[in-house]
């Protein structure tokens, strides 16, 4: 009898959101890319003896093991950004009209709030539109985000399918590396791993698209201070940067809840939900233009010299994929509390900005929209 092996390369990820019953309310198919996981640990206790030596001259040093709970399951994967206009019918169909959407959109609305899936939109929080698609954060301001069921399924032959149930998405990093595809790496928790059966895909259009991949190399920032907001003179209107690389993070900082009960092994039960944290960085060249002063450099000297300004604030909008381009993401982010940049020195001296992204208020959900752009 043959050996059956199971190689990565023949993996296929869907994503199942779940509603406030637990019933899955379709199945993405999403493409992703290699150096995925998923695991499964367990959480244990050891009890130990140490006393001294008996009358006989013996003392026990025994040790004793206790399986206490599985700890929750971790996930990760790497998708493109991969932006579509749907064609409104066929099979697997993102949509009944030409709207924009993503090959990716049920993992942002899993990040994002409570992933309610409706009339092809994740009500509140992804409604697609005729010019593009927008994603905000007004429903994460919740204890408990949205959950599905990810499915791994391996193998083309004699196929081992993994679901994680009760998955939630914690983490997603936006990395623009110039020579790069525009990508997202994915990551968070579940409550269990376990055997399944096979997943029926019902929206998976766009997936074998080759016309919906963002070069990097086209992505523009745009700069510019909050001045009224926060009266920081001595900053220009805007700063004309272009990038060599950078990052955008959004956390939602998750943690699973598990029993602790004698004499059984806990599965955890749910997440809470923590800070939300939308940070980043991005590189340029320090560059000196002696006709103008809104470079790298005249923004390193400008942020150095406000030593009374508590709060840098700026506006930074990312187009990942250019200004104008299709298709492309644009990452909107009015108020960011910048870092002086830090020299990096190689063969072409460069400077790294760091920044996080601040709501309006401190109880607004404000610190970014994403924008979609089809093609």
């Amino acid at each position: 009898m043959a050996q059956q092996l199971y190689f990565s390369r023949d993996t296929k990820v869907y994503i199942a959101p779940l509603d406030s019953a637990g019933a899955e309310q379709g199945v993405w198919e999403i493409p992703v890319l290699d150096g995925f996981s998923f695991s499964q640990a367990t959480n244990s206790s050891e009890i130990t003896l140490s006393e001294m030596e008996s009358s006989g001259g013996v003392s026990r040093r025994g040790r004793r093991m206790f399986n206490d709970s599985l700890a929750p399951a971790e996930w990760s994967f790497s998708t493109y950004i991969r932006p579509f206009i749907s064609a409104g019918t066929g099979a697997g169909a993102a949509d009944d009209a030409t709207k924009h959407h993503a090959v990716e959109e049920a993992l942002w609305a899993l990040m994002s709030g409570p992933a309610v899936y409706s009339g092809y939109a994740f009500t509140d929080q992804i409604v697609p539109g005729i010019s593009n698609s927008v994603i905000d954060f007004s429903e994460s301001n919740k204890s408990t985000l949205g959950t599905a069921n990810i499915y791994f399924v391996l193998g083309n032959a004699n196929k081992k399918y993994y679901k994680i149930s009760k998955a939630v998405v914690n983490e997603a990093s936006i990395d623009f590396d110039i020579d790069g595809i525009a990508m997202i790496n994915w990551s968070g928790f579940g409550a269990e791993i376990i055997e399944s059966t096979q997943p029926t895909a019902t929206v998976f259009e766009a997936i074998t698209a080759t016309s919906n991949f963002i070069r990097n190399r086209l992505t523009q920032v745009a700069v510019a201070p909050n001045l009224s907001a926060t009266g920081q003179s001595g900053l220009e209107a805007s700063y004309a940067l272009t990038l060599t690389g950078g990052n955008i993070t959004i956390n939602n900082n998750i943690t699973f809840i598990t029993p602790e009960e004698l004499g059984s092994v806990n599965i955890p039960i749910g997440h809470v939900t923590g800070t939300r944290s939308v940070s980043g960085s991005m590189t340029c060249y320090l560059s000196l233009d002696t006709a103008a002063t809104n470079n790298s450099s005249d923004l390193w000297a400008d942020l150095k010299s406000i030593t009374s300004v508590i709060t840098n604030d700026f506006g930074l909008t990312f187009s990942i994929g250019g200004a104008t381009g299709t298709p492309r993401l644009v990452v909107t982010m009015p108020s960011c509390h910048v870092d002086i940049p830090t020299h990096s020195i190689e063969d072409v001296i460069s400077l790294e900005t760091n920044f996080n992204a601040l709501p309006s208020t401190i109880d607004a959900t404000n610190e970014a929209t994403l924008t979609y752009v089809g093609i």
